[in-house]
């Protein structure tokens, strides 16, 4: 037993990370925060009763399918109701909760509710929610419970340090998200990644650019293929720093930590980034960072108490021994199962016929907290843009106006990481295959005809305020970033090429009825 107390118990904890520990789990609140704020502005247009894919609807289906098993096939909140006032109020309540747990008041309360509400929302959201972000969340959000001090006003925690196993599980994260990232690319057989011109179109193609990235992007071919070779590095090579000793691990920090600084000046990944950069701090330990606090922090490590004189002993200090016990056995239980299925999911990624029983790792799936991760695993060779217009005569078209992807030529991309919009976001996944694949482009043109005010949310404007338009569609362009000197010029970020229409165009009959007036094309004129 003193083995595995060694491994999963608190009270015998890392007592040199205090300070990573502190500071980790203040980022993460306020994480939580920025996740649950921008969905307190899109929630309702997204999965509300009158939404894009309203969540009741996805639930009820679920119920019928899978009777008893829908807590678990979709562990949310939201079977209590789905309804505006609820989706609003997980938001509420998701928000307090991370904020509490940024300003350090009962850490493992706050980090249980901000897990159940932000899982409640990515097992409802169906097309808006199951990106690997959100995966990287759910899982550092659960192991931070494990993590996190215990009591309500914990300061340092210098009485329950981090345990070893829930110490080691957020930084194995951290690395699998790297290396992940790096077999990807390999595995994929990307010419792009094989021959180093992945970084080329980069800055232009990502899903929400930065005006930033717009200047990155006219560098030297020299530089991209240096950077794309410094990537492939980075995520194969250097982040197994984590394991060679206390000096390479500062090191790899440093550079790291650089290298997610530039990623969020250069590109919106929403939170990810933050989270991956946050996380790196668990590098660093006590003897490194306390010196930086200054005497008003009036740290004092945990070693230093080694010699206090122990507590006296209480009346129930053999139902406290038992109830350690049964903690230190669950902990040891959840935390040693998650390790056996993200290690099987990473060596997948190697060979995908990988002879590990799957049932362990199933079980885990709904609650996204044991993941694979691997990011652009192949770059996206063109930027296309699904821009929604309206007319009432078929002939003139009006679009309606995004809040954060391109779409005005003049306008410089900006920078919203943390802040995700979902439904922004969502287009320029959709834009990269069918619009059958993608059903919520065509659920959007029909709330556009009714009008819809939480969709219409969604939008900066409403170009039909008066009335709704007889006739909706969804056009495809493509995108590209000027040149120097066609920007010196015009003045325009931005050149694009009309491609033709990307879902059926839709109007409504004089029953209300939803008719198709024309089938996609492809075909276009250059603008």
């Amino acid at each position: 037993m003193s083995a595995i107390g060694w491994i999963f118990d608190s009270k015998q904890g890392a007592v040199d990370r205090l300070i990573p520990r502190w500071i980790f789990l203040r980022a993460l609140g306020l994480i939580y925060f920025s996740a649950f704020y921008s969905l307190a502005f899109q929630i309702k247009g997204l999965i509300g009763a009158n939404g894009i894919l309203p969540a009741g609807t996805y639930l009820d289906a679920i119920a019928c399918s899978v009777g008893g098993l829908k807590l678990w096939f979709a562990p949310t909140l939201l079977w209590l109701s789905s309804g505006s006032h609820t989706l609003i109020g997980l938001c509420i309540l998701g928000m307090v909760a991370s904020l509490l747990l940024a300003f350090n008041i009962w850490p493992r309360g706050m980090l249980v509710i901000s897990f159940l509400c932000f899982l409640s929302f990515v097992s409802a959201a169906q097309d808006f929610s199951g990106y690997q972000s959100d995966g990287m969340l759910l899982e550092a959000g659960f192991l931070s419970i494990f993590f996190a001090p215990s009591g309500f006003r914990p300061g340092w925690g210098e009485n329950s340090p981090p345990s070893r196993a829930s110490l080691f599980l957020l930084q194995w994260e951290w690395f699998r998200i790297y290396f992940g990232s790096g077999l990807v690319k390999l595995v994929s057989g990307d010419p792009q990644w094989r021959h180093l011109t992945a970084m080329d179109e980069y800055y232009q193609n990502g899903p929400l650019p930065t005006w930033i990235g717009w200047y990155l992007q006219h560098l030297p071919h020299w530089f991209h293929w240096l950077t794309a070779l410094a990537t492939l590095v980075m995520e194969l090579g250097l982040v197994w720093m984590m394991f060679m000793g206390r000096r390479l691990r500062i090191v790899c920090f440093l550079i790291t930590t650089a290298w997610q600084l530039v990623v969020i000046l250069t590109a919106n990944y929403t939170f990810l980034n933050y989270l991956v950069l946050s996380m790196g701090i668990l590098l660093l330990d006590d003897r490194l960072l306390a010196p930086l606090l200054g005497r008003r922090f009036r740290f004092k490590p945990v070693a230093a108490l080694s010699g206090a004189p122990e507590p006296a002993k209480s009346a129930f200090e053999g139902i406290s021994s038992y109830a350690r016990t049964f903690k230190i056995v669950v902990s040891a239980v959840v935390l040693s199962w998650i390790f056996y299925a993200t290690t099987v999911e990473l060596l997948r990624t190697l060979w995908p016929g990988v002879p590990f029983p799957r049932s362990p790792i199933a079980v885990l799936e709904p609650f996204r907290i044991a993941n694979r991760y691997g990011l652009f695993a192949v770059m996206t060779r063109g930027r296309y843009e699904i821009e929604f217009q309206g007319s009432n005569d078929g002939q003139d078209w009006i679009a309606y106006p995004f809040r954060y992807k391109p779409q005005a030529l003049n306008e410089a991309p900006g920078i919203y990481a943390p802040y995700q919009p979902r439904f922004d976001w969502n287009l320029w996944f959709a834009s990269l295959g069918s619009w059958r694949d993608n059903m919520f482009v065509v659920s959007t043109e029909e709330r556009l005809l009714n009008n819809d005010h939480d969709v219409l949310n969604l939008f900066r404007g409403n170009p039909f305020s008066n009335a709704p338009p007889k006739q909706v569609r969804a056009a495809l362009w493509q995108y590209w970033f000027t040149s120097m000197e066609e920007k010196r010029a015009t003045g325009n970020w931005w050149k694009r090429q009309y491609l033709g229409t990307y879902a059926p165009t839709l109007a409504q009959d004089e029953n209300g009825k939803l008719i198709v007036l024309e089938w996609p094309t492809t075909a276009g004129s250059k603008e």
